[in-house]
């Protein structure tokens, strides 16, 4: 399609994002109108979004925790509910001297990138089993130091974190693979599946992490993961199943749920 500046105005771009079901559509007119270097990249990103493809795709960035992020199509698109797990993560490792932190399923990378950036002297290791989530977390990560391994689960790690790490965050899919189809289609057509589906429950993933967590953590050391309402009780049952302490945290504010376990110090 082929656009003048006086035909892509604030409103015509609002009433064409409304008619695609775009709810916040003057916010969405703003971001794009701010970020599209000019009117031919704005056409193009007003179509996009028109089709489907989520808003953080198209502007290329999320922000997160204070801070903005790039986002690669494809890539799975941090949620602001995340948010709180970092919070939860952050309170706790402040009083670690040069903390350990590892972020497993790291997507953008944008989770572990906002704990780094909220401690000092932090180490920050992130990996992804999908190569595009790889690319696009380097660059997350580089502000803060951050290496970032391509690989599934503990298995893209160094061997020598193990038994070293001081706080685990593990935001891994958790939609039970049942309910996939229900999904948005800005999730279900637009965000890998890898970054999806949790199994028949929703939960083969992050028992795959408690497995193997007391290996990998510290003595005292801890483990984050969000799940949801409904899931919780089961996740908990898993990290003390697997030999962490484990404690359920939840806001409304952000509709959030996190199972935060501890490796014991003896």
């Amino acid at each position: 399609m082929s656009a003048t500046p006086s035909v892509l105005s604030f409103s015509l771009i609002v009433g064409r994002l409304r008619g695609a079901g775009c709810v916040f559509a003057e916010d969405e007119a703003e971001l794009l109108l701010s970020t599209a270097p000019d009117q031919a990249a704005l056409a193009a990103m007003v179509v996009r979004r028109e089709q489907g493809e989520p808003l953080e795709h198209v502007l290329g960035w999320a922000e997160f925790d204070g801070a903005r992020y790039a986002v690669d199509p494809g890539v799975f698109v941090p949620r602001r509910r995340t948010e709180f797990l970092v919070g939860r993560a952050a309170a706790l490792a402040r009083d670690i001297t040069r903390p350990v932190v590892v972020d497993l399923c790291c997507g953008s990378g944008a989770i572990g990138a906002a704990l780094a950036a909220r401690l000092d002297g932090a180490t920050l290791h992130a990996c992804d089993i999908d190569p595009a989530a790889v690319r696009c977390a380097r660059r997350n990560v580089a502000g803060v130091g951050g290496v970032v391994h391509q690989g599934d689960l503990y298995d893209a790690l160094p061997q020598s974190l193990r038994g070293r790490i001081d706080v685990l965050l593990a935001n891994v899919p958790y939609v039970p693979t049942g309910a996939i189809a229900l999904l948005p289609p800005e999730a279900r057509d637009h965000e890998p599946l890898v970054a999806l589906d949790g199994g028949a429950d929703g939960l083969a993933v992050m028992r795959r992490v408690t497995a193997a967590a007391r290996d990998w953590l510290a003595p005292g050391g801890h483990l984050f993961v969000e799940t949801s309402e409904r899931q919780a009780p089961h996740a908990v049952d898993a990290f003390t199943h697997d030999g962490l302490s484990a404690r359920l945290t939840a806001c409304d504010e952000l509709g959030a749920t996190v199972v935060h376990g501890t490796r014991p110090t003896a």
